[in-house]
């Protein structure tokens, strides 16, 4: 399977070089997607995923955060795209609370072009590809400066607002909201998924 790994916001496709490497140690073909996340946006970036996507046939993406907000978007637009599976690992796909303080804010330039997705979410997911979300729960990170959480949390995202309804499955494992690319459980569990189509809990 050939995987096109795709970064949050404020991270650049560097950011996943852990992930992209146990990856391939389990046997994928695994490339990245950089985008300017702040002063382009996720919305700038649709078009040129899109288009990697179809020259490269790419059939699994993973995003990061933003990243997966991202990627369910470019199969939404495109269904006809080759992606048989996605993996979205923290994404604020019923959209962050943490995201909409920020924004309201003197600091809401840091969301740059992205605010809007972040903050919105996205609509029940209704699309070929199957979708599988690990969220974390170690409470550490920059959210909790501009949102309660009260739920369960990586410290950015709550774990509810990683709760999309019409994924395949989904999965929490501890580690905050940038570990989630750092941990060996969580590529564990995207292999996992991309593989079988289901998490090993």
């Amino acid at each position: 399977m050939r995987l096109l790994l795709v970064h949050g916001l404020w991270n650049s496709r560097h950011w996943l070089a852990p992930l992209a490497w146990r990856l391939r140690r389990d046997g994928y073909d695994v490339q990245t997607f950089g985008y300017a996340s702040v002063f382009g946006g996720a919305r700038a970036a649709l078009p040129q995923l899109i288009e990697r996507i179809a020259a490269d046939g790419v059939t699994g993406l993973v995003g990061h955060s933003l990243g997966g907000l991202l990627a369910l978007q470019a199969l939404r637009q495109q269904p006809a795209l080759p992606v048989r599976r996605v993996v979205c690992l923290g994404s604020p796909l019923r959209g962050s609370s943490a995201a909409r303080g920020l924004a309201g804010g003197r600091a809401g330039w840091l969301l740059g072009r992205s605010a809007d997705w972040l903050g919105a979410g996205l609509e029940p997911w209704d699309g070929q590809a199957e979708v599988g979300v690990i969220a974390g729960n170690v409470a550490r990170g920059f959210g909790r400066m501009f949102s309660r959480l009260e739920d369960v949390s990586d410290g950015t995202v709550a774990l509810a607002e990683t709760r999309l309804d019409g994924v395949r499955d989904h999965c929490v494992v501890a580690a905050s909201h940038s570990g989630l690319v750092l941990s060996p459980e969580v590529a564990r569990q995207t292999a996992c998924f991309l593989r079988a189509g289901h998490f090993g809990h």
